[in-house]
């Protein structure tokens, strides 16, 4: 492994455990500064919020990385997420925790511009191996993270965000005095049209053949946010998980998906196709979703665990058939939005998945779970109307003519 993939790599699990750091005691916080125990709208809001600046600025953020290198936008997320963190540190009410989410969102671009290095510096046919060890460092990270905070949230609601922090310093540091520039700066100026909001839609339109697959991104995006909504609040309404339990839940589900990333992505693109990974991903994520909506004991979720993450596999092979697909000069757009449009899914997926799931959790708290699983049908047209493979050419130009993938 070389010296950039394995600093690109590092940079990624320390971001992934200053997330998990936080995970576990994050509900515990906003009721603290909110004063009641019924969060309710206020949670979503909060998640969606991130969402919605991150649906905003990652384009542009794709874009800069492009035209001026993608270190200096890594660095400008870093210094947002510490930023946030901080903030909520130390926080005295409810908006002030909202204002340094939106510092966070308008600079967050930690994954995409991680993607976009590895873009750079990984050939075509190791692409899919590459973004799963990506995929397996945020799993490592959150190995460490959510089980060191759910001990830190035992100590004080504020540690973990104090750590955080601290964490993401770190990060900034490393990545300031290791990291390499993966991009050439390209001469010339930037056409403000590209900030233009509605720009991402129209370069989207350029490349017929990225649609379906986007289709696919923003379906897997929003069952996604499933989990990440609900896993605190569900393990504690059902199981009656403490917070270290809750922290001890997300190292075990970051091991797994690490183990999955690691040695079952790539190897399964790489032998039987990026689709074929698509198919298992979905099944398995779905098995997974129908079960933890059914089950009655908080052990049985831990057993759980493989089948989640083999539900992970998807996105490293997604995202290798969407780099094949435009130039190398606009792997920062492409990531950029991506991004964008996870954001979406997370702005609006949030809000609902928390109403569903505080109206219906005295009856059937595992509903949005089966809704959830239930959404992954409409992949199923997408999936088999695009059967057909052809050989791509090594920039995206062809794309652009519409032939499809």
């Amino acid at each position: 492994m070389n010296k950039m993939l394995l600093t690109i790599l590092s940079v990624v699990v320390l971001d992934a455990a200053g997330t998990g750091l936080v995970m576990p005691i994050l509900p515990e916080l906003l009721q603290s500064v909110a004063h009641t125990p019924e969060l309710g709208w206020r949670f979503g809001a909060f998640l969606s919020l991130y969402a919605a600046l991150q649906f905003l600025a990652s384009p542009i953020l794709g874009t800069l990385s492009d035209f001026y290198g993608r270190r200096p936008v890594l660095l400008a997320s870093l210094a947002g997420g510490m930023i946030d963190y901080a903030f909520m540190a130390c926080a005295p009410g409810f908006w002030w925790l909202f204002l340094g989410r939106a510092v966070a969102g308008l600079t967050a671009a930690n994954a995409a511009v991680a993607a976009a290095c590895l873009a750079d510096i990984m050939p075509e046919e190791r692409r899919a191996r590459a973004f799963g060890l990506l995929s397996a460092c945020f799993g490592i990270g959150f190995i460490l993270g959510p089980a060191i905070g759910g001990v830190l949230g035992t100590i004080s609601v504020r540690a973990p965000f104090i750590a955080a922090a601290l964490l993401v310093m770190v990060n900034f540091i490393v990545a300031l005095i290791v990291l390499p520039e993966t991009r050439a700066v390209k001469p010339g100026r930037i056409d403000p049209a590209a900030f233009h909001p509605l720009a991402p839609l129209r370069w989207i339109g350029t490349f017929p053949a990225l649609l379906p697959l986007l289709v696919l991104s923003i379906i897997l995006s929003i069952v996604g946010e499933v989990g990440g909504t609900i896993w605190v609040l569900y393990g504690q309404d059902k199981f009656g998980w403490d917070t270290a339990t809750v922290g001890l839940s997300l190292a075990g589900f970051g091991f797994f998906h690490a183990l999955a990333q690691a040695f079952v992505a790539g190897p399964l693109s790489e032998r039987w196709g990026e689709r074929f990974a698509l198919i298992v991903a979905i099944v398995c994520d779905s098995a997974a979703y129908i079960a933890i909506a059914f089950v009655s004991r908080g052990f049985i979720a831990f057993l759980l665990f493989p089948l989640f993450c083999l539900g992970g596999i998807g996105q490293p092979a997604l995202l290798s058939l969407m780099t094949k697909r435009v130039g190398a000069d606009e792997q920062g757009r492409l990531q950029g939005v991506l991004t964008s449009l996870a954001s979406l899914a997370s702005m609006v997926a949030p809000l609902a998945i928390s109403e569903i799931y505080f109206a219906s959790r005295h009856v059937f708290p595992g509903l949005v779970w089966v809704l959830g699983a239930s959404l992954y049908l409409l992949c199923v047209p997408v999936l088999f109307a695009h059967r057909r493979r052809v050989a791509e050419p090594p920039e995206g130009a062809a794309y652009r003519q519409g032939e499809q993938p």
